[in-house]
Order: C-alpha cells, then sequence, then structure tokens
C-alpha cells in the first residue's frame, strides 16, 4: 500500500500497478536474455533496442534493470548505465563454495526428516531429468534442475537458509547454465542428483552432506571447463579429496 501512496504524482494507482506488473514481465525477459546469453557479461544493456524489442518505453526496462542489480546480475555504472555483471573468478569460487556448504547442510537436514512423500517428489523430478537427458537439451533440463534443488532446500523446513541459497543461485545463474551444455554434463548431473535422493532416502544424514555439497563442488568444476569465468584448480582437487574420502569410508 505504501507504494501506491508513494507512486508519482503523474501516474494514477491504476497506472502504477499497471507500470509495475510490466516491470516484473520485462524484468523476467531480461533475466532469461542474461542466462540464456543473449546479453554477454560487461555488455552494456541497450535501453532503446530492448524497448522496441520488447514494445514498452524505457520506464519499465530501467526499473527491471534496478531490480537486477539488485539480484547482482547487473551492474550500475554511474554516468553510463546497466551493464551485465560479469563474476571474477574470485567471486564466483567464493559464491560456489558458500552455496556448496549451504545446500550440504540443509539435504543434512532435511535427511533428518524426510518423508516418502517428498522422496516421491524428489524422484519423480529424477525421472523427469532422465527423459530430459536423452533428448540432450539444457534449455528443458535446466529448469526442471532448478526445480529439483529448490524442492530439497525447501524441504528442509529453514527459510533463512532457503533465502541465502536462492540468493547465491540467482548470481551464479549464467555459470550453472552454460556448465551444463553437453549431453555428458547432463547426464552425469542427474547422477549426482540421484545419489543426493538415494543418501536421503537411507534417512542418513553425513551421506546426504557429501553427496549434495560434492554436486556442487563437481558443478564448479564442469563450469570452468566449459571455460566460463570460475573458480581455480583447488576446487577441482577438493572435490576429488571429498570423492576419495567417500569412497574411502565405503570400503
Amino acid at each position: 500500500m505504501s507504494e501506491i501512496t508513494n507512486a508519482p504524482q503523474n501516474l494514477s494507482a491504476i497506472d502504477f500497478l499497471r507500470t509495475r506488473s510490466l516491470a516484473n514481465v520485462v524484468q523476467a525477459e531480461i533475466e532469461r536474455m542474461i542466462i540464456d546469453g543473449e546479453l554477454k557479461p560487461n555488455e552494456r544493456v541497450n535501453e532503446n533496442g530492448l524497448s522496441q524489442r520488447l514494445g514498452v518505453s524505457r520506464g519499465p526496462i530501467r526499473e527491471a534493470c534496478s531490480a537486477l542489480a539488485a539480484m547482482g546480475l547487473i551492474e550500475i555504472i554511474p554516468n553510463r548505465g546497466f551493464f551485465i555483471r560479469a563474476l571474477t573468478n574470485d567471486e564466483a569460487q567464493d559464491l560456489s563454495e558458500a552455496r556448496a556448504g549451504v545446500f550440504g547442510c540443509m539435504a543434512m537436514m532435511l535427511a533428518e526428516r524426510v518423508t516418502d512423500a517428498e522422496i516421491a517428489i524428489l524422484r519423480a523430478l529424477l525421472q523427469r531429468m532422465n527423459e530430459i537427458v536423452e533428448l540432450g537439451d539444457v534449455h528443458i533440463y535446466y529448469p526442471v534442475n532448478l526445480e529439483f534443488h529448490k524442492q530439497i532446500t525447501h524441504m528442509a523446513g529453514n527459510n533463512r537458509l532457503e533465502l541465502i541459497y536462492q540468493s547465491f543461485v540467482r548470481e551464479l545463474h549464467i555459470q550453472r547454465y552454460r556448465a551444463l551444455s553437453s549431453h555428458d554434463v547432463l547426464h552425469i548431473s542427474n547422477e549426482e542428483h540421484r545419489a543426493i535422493v538415494d543418501a536421503l532416502e537411507a534417512r542418513d544424514p553425513v551421506r546426504s552432506l557429501i553427496a549434495a555439497r560434492t554436486h556442487i563442488l563437481n558443478g564448479i568444476v564442469r563450469t570452468r571447463q566449459a571455460g566460463q569465468p570460475g573458480p581455480v584448480e583447488q576446487v577441482e582437487k577438493q572435490s576429488r579429496k571429498t570423492s576419495d574420502e567417500r569412497s574411502t569410508d565405503e570400503t
């Protein structure tokens, strides 16, 4: 209500809400363009070009870009405009390692309380991703992959950790999307998903933590191998170390 009260004097409440709604639609489209690579890292956002392409005025585009800047996808440079944010190697590494730790922690928490109904939901998502792997289409796989991770973080039942995790996800969208760029990678990714669900179904907190954290660490390596800005070799070494420790524990 306060936003409507503070609406610009030359706009009615209905016009203001319509503009806000339009900005949300524009924001979703610009975010898609960033994730799909249509807008490149460090590229300046062409407000006039987007205005013509999307059939809207520059106002909703600026509002959408400001919202995406708050999410970490766009950078605002004074007197120059909006630019697609490019993560440095160190930034990508820090974010990815933090995401791995939080995701592992939430999987561990979920293993202590997961229900059969929740396992069934995760199994259904696994099956859906298996079907998509046969198609080798990352455009179809990626949203289901996001839903799988989202379900685990939601089922864990800690709202604060879920918000933190989702903030990492938004900033790492581009790297994660492009790391899933080949058929073989999709297959490997979903096998790691299966290991997580197997550990959860066994109600084994430690095994769930290791499977979930290792999955994210392996994703860091895949990002670097895909040629995107990403972590340095020590992360790959850490991933191998984790896998070796797990193998030792199982023998």
